[in-house]
């Protein structure tokens, strides 16, 4: 759906969710600034049992201006109700009969058959979307400094201070946007409650503690979800304490947030094992964070309780995955069979002709960032079937590959893109890939793994990779050092195998 779509109404509400948050509050400041705009006559508002108190929330309204209104009912409206960050006839929003609707949100979805939606679950917040939205149809955002400084609020009021980035839109959106930093500094600074204070003392003191794996789970009372990361990042400084879940029942599911010191666990991979099939998880490395939807659980696992289901479900993690270290690992090469690389268009770009010789690069893609590579005449990135990145060394492309002028494109959800950490400029790969072709020439042995398979490349050390259940190990034949996982579903598109 295009906003542009909802310009045939001339009236337009848009509802957030009862007691909204930051991120509610945000993406329905930026609709109204957008419909505004366009000339239509437009309201923010919010429902349900009680009006806005929290103080950071209090400030942004009145900092930035936001006209929110607080209403129980709607009489005789016959324009356009948007629900933002929730969705229309859903528990957590007042129902107000009107006879045009459009949803707007990044939850689960739960409601459907309104014809007018856009649900990305896979985002982290609903000021992401909303700001994609905004780019889709050509609006300057950094034109309008007080929805900047909202969306970014939003997005990191809702990812527990940008711990739990998990989709590279999420990060786009974060790294593309100049807030005012001084009044952020003060949104931070009145973000606690002393009641808040009261339930992070209270779930501390509850602590579920595994002393063989080292990892605790923390239960608190219903709060706002930025104190579920103040009391992870506390439990975290434990000297016994690696990784950490602290988590909350709220009214349709479960909140919770990850924090991870051991480097063979990410904690973006813990909060997704967490929810899988149930919900979403996502982050970073070290702080991550997600969301079970009650439906779901209670439907997979009606006999057990929240806290039962964490502390089973962690310890089944640390039980699902090997450890491989290139360079360390012995292979077992009597296990493994020999394939050849197909002739598959993919594309390629020399990292120099994107940024100068030296210059320190993050690659990001639907998988993830690689933030540990330098420009060099040498390193060239190859970019796959699905979108992926990979690094490879000038000799071994010039050996392995042919070049095709002409441009790559792929039809994906998210086109790499790479950034300068050091000023912060990011380009998109699409205006600079172009297409080569395998020789042929490459060959791999690789065998498909069983469990889950956690492996630290040459090329980053410190990061590893993780392959799932039918994917592949593969190593390169001419040096048994270049461990690697290639995805199982675009494994037999590429090669082939063949005689030793």
């Amino acid at each position: 759906m295009r906003l542009s779509e909802l310009l045939v109404y001339n009236s337009i509400i848009i509802q957030c969710h009862n007691d909204p948050d930051a991120d509610a509050i945000a993406s329905g400041f930026a609709l109204y600034t957008w419909f505004r705009e366009k000339g239509k006559d437009v309201r923010l508002i919010y429902s349900g049992r009680s009006k806005i108190s929290k103080p950071n929330l209090l400030l942004l309204i009145k900092e930035l201006s936001i006209p929110i209104e607080y209403v129980e009912s709607l009489d005789h409206f016959d324009g356009l109700l948007i629900t933002v960050d929730c969705q229309y006839g859903a528990g957590n929003v007042k129902k107000f009969e009107v006879p045009h609707v459009a949803i707007i949100d990044h939850h689960q979805q739960e409601i459907t058959g309104i014809e007018r939606s856009d649900i990305r679950s896979y985002l982290a917040s609903c000021s992401t979307l909303v700001w994609k939205m905004l780019l889709d149809e050509g609006f300057d955002i950094n034109a309008h400094p007080y929805v900047v400084t909202a969306l970014w609020y939003g997005l990191y009021s809702d990812t527990n201070g940008f711990s739990e980035l998990n989709h590279p839109l999420d990060r786009d959106m974060r790294d593309s946007l100049v807030p005012d930093k001084l009044l952020i500094r003060r949104l931070r600074n009145s973000n606690l409650t002393l009641n808040d204070l009261e339930t992070a003392g209270m779930a501390l003191i509850r602590t579920s503690y595994n002393r063989k794996n080292r990892f605790a789970v923390i239960k608190t009372n219903p709060c706002d979800p930025n104190i579920l990361g103040y009391i992870s990042d506390m439990a975290h400084q434990v000297d016994v304490i690696d990784v950490c879940v602290v988590y909350s029942e709220i009214n349709n599911g479960i909140k919770y947030s990850v924090r991870s010191s051991n480097h063979e666990i990410m904690a973006s991979e813990l909060a997704a094992w967490i929810a899988d099939d149930i919900g979403s998880g996502g982050g970073h490395a070290e702080k991550a964070g997600g969301f079970i939807s009650y439906h779901k659980f209670e439907e997979k696992y009606p006999s057990i309780n929240a806290d039962e289901y964490l502390l089973s479900r962690i310890s089944e993690y640390y039980s699902s995955f090997d450890v491989i270290y290139a360079g360390k690992y012995e292979l077992r090469l009597s296990e493994m069979k020999c394939y050849k690389k197909l002739p598959v268009v993919c594309g390629y770009v020399k990292s120099t002709d994107i940024f100068p010789k030296g210059t320190p690069l993050l690659v990001r893609t639907l998988m993830g960032d690689l933030d540990d590579l330098v420009a060099d005449d040498n390193l060239y990135l190859m970019i796959g079937v699905k979108g992926e990145v990979s690094p490879i060394a000038r000799t071994m492309f010039e050996r392995n590959y042919r070049v095709i002028d002409e441009p790559f494109n792929l039809e994906t959800e998210y086109f790499p893109s790479v950034r300068n950490r050091m000023s912060g400029e990011s380009i998109d790969l699409r205006a600079k890939a172009q297409k080569c072709v395998s020789t042929g020439e490459g060959r791999i042995l690789a065998k498909p793994l069983c469990r889950y398979s956690k492996v630290f490349t040459i090329w980053d050390k410190d990061t590893y990779v993780l392959g799932r259940p039918g994917d592949y190990l593969a190593v390169r034949t001419e040096d048994h050092n270049d461990i690697y996982v290639i995805r199982g579903d675009i494994f037999s598109q590429i090669y082939q195998e063949i005689s030793d």
